[in-house]
């Protein structure tokens, strides 16, 4: 097969780092969005890409349409057709639902499931027309059993997977698989950077492993649902938790 061109949003760091460096790995073209206005981004490409990983970067405001629109039609002149799209980029904004205001919750559906649709959106039509694609989208445990002060990250990412679902059963016959994982905690520097004594006491007493995810199994999980072997995997919701949420 012709080198593929995969797609991470929110690539920069976490687990969408370890996804990157993952498919790249195996051979796809990668392609990572970063904020407009961000400078940031090239010190980030130029020390992967002296590792060797040969990243691209694109700007992309993930929760605007034009934006999605713009930046894919960039990375197929420049790279290439999409092939896999990896939906990966999300924020959390946590407090109860007492004090959440508008603002709170119109950030996090903005970014973790409109996202989802300015995307995909750009890319689906070029996958069913080639007959082959993978979408993948990145939710959370928390989408699935729900957790306090996250009404608006758990519905966002619970919704993630509403959209799955239909999506798959519209594309299926056309070679494109749609799919969600859903993380429990991951040792990113987010999470690692808890108090240890909550972490010990609070979190990891939850995990029947009794430890964080790597975001390498993480990324492995979606390395293979981007893969050959998986053409018989779709609308699927992959929990990859310890243990820690088990349906």
């Amino acid at each position: 097969m012709t080198k593929r061109v995969a797609l991470v949003t929110g690539g920069m760091g976490g687990l969408g780092e370890a996804i990157c460096i993952k498919l790249a790995e195996l051979g796809d073209a990668v392609v990572t969005t970063y904020s407009p206005g961000n400078t940031k981004y090239r010190e980030w490409l130029s020390t992967m890409n002296n590792m060797g990983y040969g990243f691209r970067a694109f700007p992309c405001d993930v929760t605007d349409f034009d934006s999605a629109h713009a930046c894919i039609e960039a990375v197929t002149k420049e790279v290439g057709p999409i092939d896999v799209l990896v939906n990966n980029a999300g924020i959390t904004r946590d407090m109860t639902f007492k004090k959440m205001t508008k603002d709170d919750w119109d950030a996090v559906i903005h970014t973790n499931l409109d996202s989802v649709f300015n995307m995909t959106k750009q890319v689906m039509d070029g996958m069913v027309e080639r007959k082959w694609g993978r979408v993948i989208n990145v939710a959370s445990v928390n989408g699935q059993k729900g957790a306090f002060g996250q009404t608006n990250y758990s519905a966002a990412k619970a919704g993630m997977h509403g959209f799955t679902k239909a999506l798959a059963l519209e594309v299926a016959k056309r070679g494109v698989t749609v799919n969600t994982i859903s993380p429990g905690y991951i040792g990113t520097k987010m999470v690692t950077a808890i108090p240890q004594e909550i972490l010990d006491s609070k979190i990891l007493p939850q995990i029947p492993v009794s430890r964080l995810g790597k975001p390498e199994e993480i990324a492995g999980l979606v390395a293979y649902l981007a893969s050959e072997e998986a053409a018989f995997l779709t609308g699927a919701n992959i929990s990859i938790n310890g243990g820690q949420h088990m349906y």
